[in-house]
């Protein structure tokens, strides 16, 4: 193990630069909050927390003998740093609203999305069996839960989507972010996924914030559930529904992109590789299929 570099003497000049870069302040004036956000390595412990205990026969907690103590206790760290997380994150807002109840927000918070972990843990297991039923290439549910990219990015987005809902700033979407740091793929905590979701290869995939995935779709790498190009007026906000809405049974081949708030792939449609879809597609429809 390396041994931790100790903090550099700060050179003749640095601390007047220091001072003048924190007058360079934000949003016209006003400084950030004292309140730190989670560092890059704090989120992705929390990530690992999470799918330790969403998926506890396969992580480090399943090499104990007692496996409800080892995850009792996981449970109990995780929560702390959830808490602590999320606090950082609404921790502004809180202060603008004038209100100094924060830190009793953020444990509401935090509970509400701990109560949850059982629900989002079922939704999980429709996710991997999903995959063992539309990839002859899966072994079982170890190698999927252990192995998959999509899963992984599934699971950090069932749970930033429910702390989102809770009423969770920012956390949600660094979670996401993480995943697809690691995963390639760039699910917004904002859109909306059914049961028995399906990502194959995953690697390049976009779902927007505004997304909304029915039950049982399958979708492979490249894919782009986007949002045509908007023109933010100074007078109004973008319309509140950006990106297409994919109804149940709904398969989405490679490298395809589907575009529009408007935009509605009925239930049963398969969409081919490579397509530009900026229109709704009916019921049963197979688009560029060879």
């Amino acid at each position: 193990m390396s041994t931790p570099r100790k903090p550099a003497q700060p050179k003749q000049g640095h601390r007047a630069l220091a001072e003048k870069l924190l007058e360079v302040q934000e949003n016209g004036g006003r400084r950030a909050g004292q309140e730190r956000l989670p560092s890059a390595h704090e989120i992705a412990a929390l990530a690992e927390g999470f799918l330790t205990v969403l998926f506890p026969e396969v992580g480090h907690a399943a090499a104990t003998g007692d496996l409800t103590s080892a995850l009792s206790g996981v449970l109990s760290a995780l929560d702390a740093h959830l808490e602590e997380a999320v606090f950082a994150g609404i921790h502004r807002q809180c202060q603008e609203a004038g209100g100094d109840r924060c830190r009793e927000h953020a444990q509401g918070i935090t509970g509400r999305l701990m109560e949850a972990l059982p629900d989002i843990r079922r939704l999980l297991l429709a996710d991997v069996q999903a995959a063992i039923e539309a990839d002859p290439a899966a072994s079982g549910p170890d190698e999927i839960i252990a192995c998959y990219p999509g899963l992984y990015a599934i699971a950090i987005y069932r749970v930033a989507h429910r702390l989102r809902k809770e009423g969770g700033e920012i956390i949600p979407r660094m979670l996401t972010e993480h995943a697809k740091s690691r995963t390639g793929i760039d699910i917004h905590p904002g859109a909306t996924i059914g049961s028995s979701f399906f990502i194959d290869h995953g690697t390049g995939i976009v779902i927007g914030e505004t997304t909304v995935i029915g039950n049982s779709v399958r979708i492979y790498q490249g894919v782009t559930l986007g949002a045509l190009s908007i023109k933010r007026k100074a007078e109004g906000a973008p319309p509140a529904k950006r990106h297409p809405t994919i109804e149940d049974d709904v398969i989405i081949y490679a490298n395809a992109t589907i575009l529009g708030g408007a935009t509605v792939i009925g239930r049963g449609a398969v969409i081919g590789g490579n397509t530009f879809v900026t229109y709704s597609v009916p019921p049963g429809i197979r688009v560029g299929v060879g």
